[in-house]
């Protein structure tokens, strides 16, 4: 059954049942291998689908971002597991192919959220994380218009949006640091600017599970040529590239209604200037929007 199409009070139905049995059976459930954990609006959701249509590969039951380490960690673990395949799921790929199954999630949040990656490296010790990165200008752009979509942003103006960021974004993530139980609407959704600083989030995160552990790739790359970025990325997780190789597509790309302002493209691309130095050496070339 493909939940992605009932109406919304079904399948909320759909997912608490699928969950509450999830939870008795969560001894017998797989736990993730790896993750995909950004950065929003970077193609996480078509990475997703392509590594979901691996053959050895499980996805998480319903969908596809639990946001457990970001939003739901007071839920527990037997929680996080219910939303994943059995084992018995994962013995019959094994006997098929004769290679281990996988299972894994993506929550775009997760790069972002200050104690996602210590709850990574704490209930996950061994998962290998999977980070996009984008153009931050068109990336910032790109999340303005869908969180405006989703009618989670009232500024329909993105220069607006972007300078209400300092006044909304005001000691959140500090707050987000300190307290385990504190939720900020405006971290999860208007940090726009904020974003786009990728060698930041990713140093933050190899702190707690080991740059080793961290495969970052470039979305312009995954886009034009998806089929050796995929194998790279097969062979990062150690999933057998010699298998059917998946459709490649794009998802959620929304049509923009509007050009970005000129003169803010070139604040926002001067802005970004240092951490695009910084990222360069996460991929070990300049990244592709900053080439001339």
């Amino acid at each position: 059954m493909d939940v992605r199409n009932l109406p919304a009070p079904v399948k909320r139905v759909v997912h608490l049942g699928s969950r509450s049995y999830g939870r008795l059976t969560a001894e017998n459930r797989m736990l993730p291998s790896f993750l995909i954990c950004g950065g929003q609006r970077c193609g996480t959701t078509s990475l997703y689908r392509a590594l979901a249509a691996h053959p050895v590969v499980l996805k998480a039951v319903l969908h596809k971002g639990v946001h457990y380490f970001d939003t739901a960690y007071h839920r527990g673990l037997d929680w996080y597991r219910a939303h994943f395949p059995l084992l018995r799921s994962a013995e019959k790929i094994a006997e098929r192919y004769g290679v281990p199954a996988r299972t894994f999630e993506s929550s775009p949040y997760y790069m972002y959220h200050p104690q996602a990656a210590a709850r990574i490296a704490r209930d996950l010790p061994y998962a290998r994380l999977i980070v996009l990165v984008r153009d931050p200008v068109e990336r910032a752009y790109s999340q303005h218009h869908h969180e405006v979509a989703r009618a989670f942003e009232p500024e329909r103006d993105f220069g607006a949006a972007l300078a209400l960021e300092p006044a909304r974004l005001h000691r959140q993530e500090e707050r987000l640091a300190i307290d385990p139980s504190y939720y900020s609407f405006a971290h999860q959704h208007h940090a726009y600017r904020a974003r786009g600083e990728y060698a930041r989030y990713l140093s933050v995160m190899a702190q707690h599970v080991g740059r080793e552990r961290i495969h970052v790739v470039e979305s312009e790359r995954f886009f034009t040529d998806p089929g050796p970025v995929y194998d790279e990325v097969c062979a990062f997780l150690g999933l057998p590239t010699d298998l059917e190789r998946p459709p490649f597509e794009q998802h959620n790309a929304r049509p923009r209604q509007a050009d970005m302002d000129p003169g803010l493209r070139r604040e926002l691309s001067a802005y970004y200037q240092s951490h695009d130095e910084a990222l360069a050496g996460w991929l070990g070339h300049t990244p592709m929007w900053r080439r001339a």
